[in-house]
């Protein structure tokens, strides 16, 4: 049984908060943050943490061995002393090698982002699924971080080829962690493959995914779209696990619609990984309702960064309607005005503006959807390389396969439906795409003249009209889909 202390919950304990800027992040755009770690405290915050105390520094490039200048590193363990700290969690990745070269110095437990934001998503999943997702992301961070976590054991030194008992306690624990990973990863993919059947089996309906910004408001726009009554709070990630749901659109019908794991700068890679079965509402829906809260200084950074992440799930090619939320709380204390919103809306001139609290807008963004889920779509047979699963797999994320078809042994025709603007794409992709024609059920036998009525109607060799077989073909091609 593998306990490290590291991994206890950061509630209730004092923290000073770090941050390196970099080149890069701080040439980004400023549209009026008060400071660079807002971000950061709401996220301590949320993990229960009790901030005392914040710390700078512009560098052109990290220091190798602590992130920080060496003056710097003294200056916050003067600071931390100052305020009785318990921790020191920076808004930078950390390399293993300089969390316990800054621990030594500090004698504080040392976080980064990526620790603090595993944090927050353990004391968050409720779910099996996204308890097994947060442990092997938390297992997959810790894998290179182990040894860090075994200085109190001493290293005896007894003659050549003998090891003190931490380092053969390293070694047990290693092969422990590599073994669980292996086994949380066959359990996920088990799930994922679980989660990929239930989502086809909505096919028959149309699917409408919110996906957006960590606390822009999504779980409250579901609540007043479809009635519901979910759990809605004004915090980080309040949101783990995926909840569908049925919407009445006016003019269209009933669709569904679903709400998804918020996303947030600088997510880590290996999260994003863990949470693939709950992202798969994402990448099947027909169109993504990104929502962005309007009211927020970052917002411009946020928009970005949730394109950043679709991009990396590989959905970015979604018909997406960006709607900027918040709009009734434009002007209040600590927030961005009405001259923000006027510039969103001028580099994003098709976006929404609404307010999922107030109930504002919410007529046009019905009207929006309805015109979204009727454009053009067309039904294709797609030729490609059986080795080709870039191309299927694109496939399969941006439109509906009703059947593949192995001509010869090297070739795939895959019948599906694909938006129309997504055709260049596959294309270049080394597919011949071509106009899907249904397969014709008559032969020269069956229009001979002895098999014609008097009324004119065709009837096949056991006497049964045609276009009574014929009724059956789209229920069989649809269960040949399921």
């Amino acid at each position: 049984m593998i306990e490290l202390e590291r991994a206890d919950s950061v509630a209730r304990e004092a923290a000073i908060l770090v941050g390196v800027l970099l080149p890069k992040q701080d040439s980004r755009p400023n549209h009026g943050s008060n400071h660079p770690l807002d971000e950061l405290e709401g996220l301590a915050r949320t993990a229960g943490a009790r901030v005392v105390g914040r710390l700078t520094q512009k560098r052109e490039t990290p220091s190798v061995a602590t992130y920080l200048g060496k003056g710097k590193v003294q200056e916050l363990k003067l600071l931390a002393a100052a305020h009785d700290a318990d921790i020191v969690i920076f808004d930078n990745d950390l390399s293993p090698s300089q969390t316990r070269n800054l621990e030594r110095e500090l004698e504080l437990k040392v976080l980064d982002r990526t620790e603090l934001i595993l944090d927050i998503f353990a004391s968050r999943a409720q779910t099996y699924e996204a308890r097994l997702a947060v442990e092997l992301a938390q297992l997959e961070y810790s894998l290179p971080r182990l040894k860090r976590m075994w200085t109190h054991l001493s290293r005896l030194k007894m003659g050549i080829g003998m090891r003190g008992p931490g380092e053969k306690q390293l070694e047990v624990d290693r092969r422990l962690v590599e073994k669980r990973i292996h086994d949380l990863r066959s359990e996920l993919d088990g799930v994922h493959r679980r989660k990929e059947r239930q989502v086809a089996a909505r096919r028959s309906h149309r699917t409408v995914s919110l996906v957006g910004y960590t606390n822009a408001g999504k779980s409250t726009l579901l609540n007043r779209l479809t009635g519901a009554a979910e759990k809605a709070e004004d915090k980080l990630f309040a949101t783990l696990d995926t909840r569908t749901r049925r919407w009445f659109l006016p003019g269209w019908g009933p669709v569904l619609i679903s709400d998804t794991v918020g996303f947030i700068r600088d997510l880590p890679h290996s999260l994003i990984a863990s949470f693939k079965a709950t992202l798969e509402e994402a990448r099947q829906a027909n169109l993504l309702l990104h929502v962005a809260d309007a009211s927020d200084l970052e917002a411009y950074q946020q928009i970005s960064a949730v394109y950043d992440v679709l991009k990396e799930i590989g959905i970015e090619e979604k018909d997406t309607l960006l709607l900027l939320n918040k709009v009734d709380q434009l002007g209040s204390p600590g927030v961005a005005g009405r001259a923000q919103l006027d510039g969103l809306l001028n580099r994003y001139p098709s976006a929404i503006p609404i307010s999922a609290h107030k109930g504002h807008g919410l007529d046009q963004l019905a009207h929006a959807v309805s015109d979204a889920l009727s454009r053009s779509f067309l039904e294709l047979d797609v030729e490609t390389g059986v080795d080709n699963g870039k191309l299927q797999a694109f496939l399969a994320a941006n439109g509906e396969i009703f059947s593949t078809n192995y001509d010869t042994a090297d070739r795939v025709v895959i019948h599906c439906r694909l938006p129309e603007h997504l055709v260049a794409k596959v294309r270049e992709q080394s597919g011949l795409v071509r106009e899907h024609t249904p397969p014709l059920t008559t032969t020269a036998e069956n229009c001979s003249p002895n098999n014609a009525t008097e009324n004119g109607a065709t009837h096949h060799g056991n006497g049964t009209p045609a276009s009574t077989q014929g009724q059956q073909e789209p229920h069989n091609e649809r269960e040949d889909v399921a």
